[in-house]
């Protein structure tokens, strides 16, 4: 599937009202926030309650998919087609301010709403299975054992347009007020990322690290 980039009118749900100059509405940056996150929350009502799941995903073009056991709450209801909000939301920092009322953290945040739908065609679960695993580890799908046929049907998953979306990001230093710049404190930014470690190989592999995992970064991902 190929992605469009262009600009997406927001609707009166997705439209950022609060700090309405963060908004973004730009498909390509949704998708840079996408492909950097790693877990998504899929909010949703069940039974007359409200549900928050955090879940890894992976994107294909303009659908997003997520995965479970079949038998969880999530998917039994999900699959019936329930209507879904699912954000992402990467920290970049933490913005200390003069004034405490005027700390903050810069951030990227994305609102994705719609109906998620089963995938129903063997080909379809297949890819979209590839792409969660793709998403979290670039081309670890090809370096395993494919999923058997007891695997795929002991596994749920479900497509979610990215059709009605926006973004919400913040950047810079604090913003405090003009007669508090003299308030003898520090204030900037302390930058936050996710790092990985040094991979620690299971006390039964014999085989060396593959290229792929020696340098894994989340920031790599375009």
């Amino acid at each position: 599937m190929s992605s469009s980039l262009e600009s997406s009118n927001p609707t009166p749900r997705t439209r950022v009202v609060r700090l309405p100059q963060r908004g973004v509405y730009d498909r390509d940056a949704v998708n840079q926030i996408l492909n950097e996150a790693l877990l998504c929350h899929v909010g949703f009502v069940a039974d007359a309650q409200p549900f928050v799941i955090p879940m890894s995903y992976g994107r294909d073009g303009d659908t997003l998919y997520i995965h479970g056991s079949p038998a969880s709450r999530m998917l039994r209801h999900l699959e019936q087609g329930v209507p879904v909000c699912i954000t992402v939301t990467l920290v970049d920092g933490l913005v200390l301010a003069r004034a405490i009322s005027n700390h903050s953290m810069n951030y990227r945040s994305v609102v994705i709403l719609g109906t998620a739908t089963l995938v129903d065609d063997p080909a379809e679960k297949l890819a979209a299975l590839r792409a969660i695993s793709e998403h979290i580890i670039p081309h670890r799908w090809d370096d395993s054992r494919q999923p058997n046929e007891k695997e795929l049907k002991a596994t749920s998953v479900l497509r979610l347009p990215i059709n009605e979306f926006s973004a919400k990001v913040r950047v810079g230093p604090p913003m405090d007020e003009e007669e508090d710049y003299s308030f003898p404190t520090w204030a900037g930014v302390i930058p936050l990322e996710m790092t990985a470690g040094a991979a620690i190989p299971d006390g039964r592999c014999e085989q060396e690290l593959p290229a792929y995992l020696k340098n894994y970064s989340r920031k790599k991902k375009s």
